[in-house]
């Protein structure tokens, strides 16, 4: 199903710093939440989408063999001409989106396509001493480059088709937000409810 736009896992090792051949193998919607913005609460429609970089593996796990460092990033699920989500977007297909396109864009397209990611190391704001790795910027893959195939198994949670077994293997920190949205809370509400009685009577984007 789509999802418009209008790991129990001990801490893995920050990505390095540098410019990576990237997969998105992952989309989760984290659904509507209050956050912070600017020191004020406000309510934003989250999604968390996440990349493999196949060319900087690592041996994480003895019984897992190497793996492939991942990154993600959040962003508000929308396609306004200001939001993070849409100028991301348009960064990596190398073009800007016409008001037609913008209206209605199903982010899981993006599952399986490859760019080119800027990855760099910054201080957090709350506590300087920490370093933590953010995307700084995504772009399409150059011409004549190839990306290996993909190595970590897709990963999409979604309010339309729930997938509980995905929703399992997720960490602590993004269940407890995912938690917390009203899609979900809906989600439960419906799962309580009583079965009902039936009778019977775009385009040329680059992903």
């Amino acid at each position: 199903m789509p999802i418009i736009a209008t790991q129990n896992g001990t801490p893995r090792e920050l990505t390095p710093a540098g410019n990576y051949i990237a997969r998105c193998y992952q989309m989760i919607h984290i659904g509507t939440i209050e956050d912070t913005f600017k020191g004020e609460k406000k309510i934003f429609n989250k999604v968390r989408i996440g990349w493999e970089l196949p060319t900087e593996t690592k041996l994480f796990n003895a019984d897992k063999g190497e793996e492939p460092f991942v990154i993600s990033k959040e962003f508000t699920l929308s396609m306004n001409e200001k939001a993070n989500l849409r100028k991301m977007l348009e960064s990596w297909r190398g073009k800007g989106f016409t008001e037609d396109e913008a209206k209605s864009f199903d982010i899981t397209k993006l599952i399986g396509a490859t760019c080119m990611i800027n990855i760099i190391h910054s201080p957090k704001k709350t506590d300087p001493s920490t370093i933590y790795a953010e995307i700084a910027t995504v772009s399409p893959m150059p011409k004549g480059i190839q990306c290996p195939p993909q190595i970590n198994d897709t990963i999409v949670w979604e309010y339309d088709n729930p997938n509980m077994a995905v929703y399992e293997k997720l960490p602590d920190f993004l269940k407890d937000k995912i938690k917390q949205s009203s899609e979900w809370k809906k989600l439960n509400m419906k799962d309580q409810q009583p079965e009902p009685i039936v009778t019977e009577t775009v385009d040329d984007l680059p992903f």
